[in-house]
């Protein structure tokens, strides 16, 4: 048994693994991530259906293709303004506005 152990030692990473870290972090914010994630897939959905490449959506918002990656991920906890923005070009309704629509645009 001592032996397998030292040959595991052996192929020990230098670098703590950060699974802990990153676990504990989609916990604490796992409200907004089924959010972030949920958003991703009507991202998907509409530009498969609309033929449109994340660079050609990043270019359009303004942003960088990375970014655009990340969002898709679903990982991403995304300004309004980045809302709007999906919405106005996806033409998708992502934010619903409260009922007494008194305030009108």
């Amino acid at each position: 048994m001592e032996q397998v152990i030292n040959k595991l030692r052996q192929h020990e990473s230098a670098n703590k693994s950060r699974w802990r870290d990153e676990a504990n972090s989609r916990h604490e914010n796992k409200l907004w991530l089924r959010h972030s994630q949920y958003i991703a897939m009507q991202m998907l959905d509409k530009m498969e259906e609309l033929g449109l490449t994340q660079k050609a959506l990043a270019s359009q918002m303004n942003v960088s293709q990375q970014y655009i990656s990340k969002i898709l991920k679903g990982h991403e906890n995304l300004s309004l303004e980045t809302l709007a923005k999906i919405e106005d070009i996806l033409h998708l309704k992502l934010l619903v506005p409260a009922e007494d629509e008194s305030l009108t645009l």
